[in-house]
């Protein structure tokens, strides 16, 4: 096969690679579409107020990619240079796709309140969700997630699980991210709440593990963003439904993304009001660390430990804990072997076990299980100096109850003294 040179002008200034969809700017230099359009975008992440210059004259550009004009003498030539050259192994370029334009999207976004069109429109949306990051800027831009917020809300005020449903909340999930506008919608917003909950409980003939997750996602993400009033007042039936996702017995209604949507939710829950009280009550302690008995993935290990070790600091959570035969057995395993997350949450929850709950049971579980050896091997690891220090603090402190066991070393003990 002989070496093809590609005429310069085939390629984009930005990628340098042959254009697939050349589009004009206004400064007159031609550009593939994909590549000046993430250019665009990427100056407006950066700083919304400053001005967009053209890669190649550094002129002012305008963002606005409905001002692109597609380039199609020069699509042609380049679509015939390919089909003479594919004896050489050149892939001939794709037609591109016409580029919808933002009325068009308004459009669809509006006959979701359609009951006759919104099944239809769904489908239209998802479709262009999945299909690339352009048109999911452009659907928060005319306001898609306040159309989802209703439409999921429906189905609670119908009591059905209305047609559409797993469209509009992949949509939510796919398009949300928290502006301004979006968070004042959901930050307060009960009704949407009590929706996701609902639809969590029903029972469902199909596609069961995929809405449910997409429904755990939006609910992470709007419980991420939710008013601390809104979070405190937060009912035992919230709990008990985020407590049923971890059970073992509801894996095949739930995939591992939910459970770790669920484990977030108690982490940003534990910071309110009585919440801490409420997941112990829900039996939540026993399940996580059933969870993470059978866990093997890093993720789920960091969010567990840190949902035990915000539990851990009230006397019911320490109780619930030490009720579980495998609780230190658990968290002593992970210590050192996961991150360094997982390090600091498991030093806490033997810290505090260590220093409010420390029976002589207890001190001698810790002993059997070898979590006093693992705090050895803390004080000697690459850990950062609170962690040392925490594990040097709960060594000395029951020094007593530990001092026959081969070990605790002495110069452990005193290798530290400023400590």
């Amino acid at each position: 096969m002989e070496e093809v040179e590609i005429p310069q002008y085939f390629l984009c200034p930005i990628s340098l690679m042959i254009m697939k969809d050349p589009v004009t700017t206004v400064t007159g230099i031609t550009y593939d579409r994909d590549s000046i359009e993430m250019w665009l975008f990427t100056a407006e992440e950066e700083d919304v107020a400053a001005e967009t210059t053209c890669p190649v004259t550094k002129q002012k550009l305008p963002r606005d990619i409905e001002l692109l004009t597609p380039n199609h003498m020069l699509r042609r030539l380049i679509q015939a240079w390919c089909i003479a050259n594919a004896s050489n192994g050149i892939d001939r370029i794709p037609t591109p796709k016409y580029p919808l334009n933002k009325s068009h999207i308004q459009r669809l976004v509006r006959q979701v309140n359609n009951d006759q069109l919104c099944v239809e429109a769904l489908r239209k949306i998802d479709a262009l969700v999945i299909e690339n990051e352009k048109n999911r800027k452009c659907l928060e831009e005319v306001g898609a997630i306040k159309a989802m917020v209703s439409f999921i809300i429906k189905n609670l005020k119908e009591r059905k699980l209305i047609t559409g449903l797993e469209e509009a909340l992949r949509i939510f999930q796919l398009v949300w991210s928290p502006t301004t506008e979006n968070e004042q919608l959901v930050k307060e917003n009960r009704d949407l709440i009590e929706a996701i909950l609902w639809i969590l409980r029903s029972e469902m003939t199909k596609n069961q593990e995929v809405i449910k997750t997409h429904a755990m996602m939006v609910l992470k993400n709007v419980i991420g963003v939710s008013s601390s009033s809104l979070i405190s007042g937060l009912n035992p039936e919230f709990f008990q439904e985020m407590v049923s996702i971890l059970r073992k017995e509801s894996k095949h209604h739930i995939s591992q993304q939910a459970t770790k949507a669920a484990l977030q939710v108690l982490i940003d829950a534990c910071q309110w009001g009585r919440n801490k009280q409420k997941i112990i009550e829900s039996g939540a302690i026993f399940e996580l660390i059933e969870l993470e008995l059978g866990n093997t993935e890093k993720r789920v290990s960091e969010l567990v430990l840190c949902v035990l070790a915000h539990l851990c600091t009230l006397a019911d959570g320490r109780a619930e804990f030490l009720k579980h035969a495998a609780g230190i057995g658990v968290v002593t395993k992970r210590t050192l072997r996961v991150s360094s997350s997982t390090d600091d949450c498991a030093i806490q929850i033997l810290g505090s076990i260590a220093k409010c709950s420390a029976t002589k049971e207890v001190l001698m579980e810790m002993l059997k299980v070898g979590a006093v050896s693992k705090l050895c091997m803390v004080i000697q690891a690459s850990c950062g100096d609170y962690l040392k220090k925490k594990a040097m603090e709960i060594l000395r402190t029951h020094s007593y109850a530990w001092s026959n066991s081969p070990c605790i070393q002495v110069y452990l003990l005193t290798r530290y003294p400023g400590q």
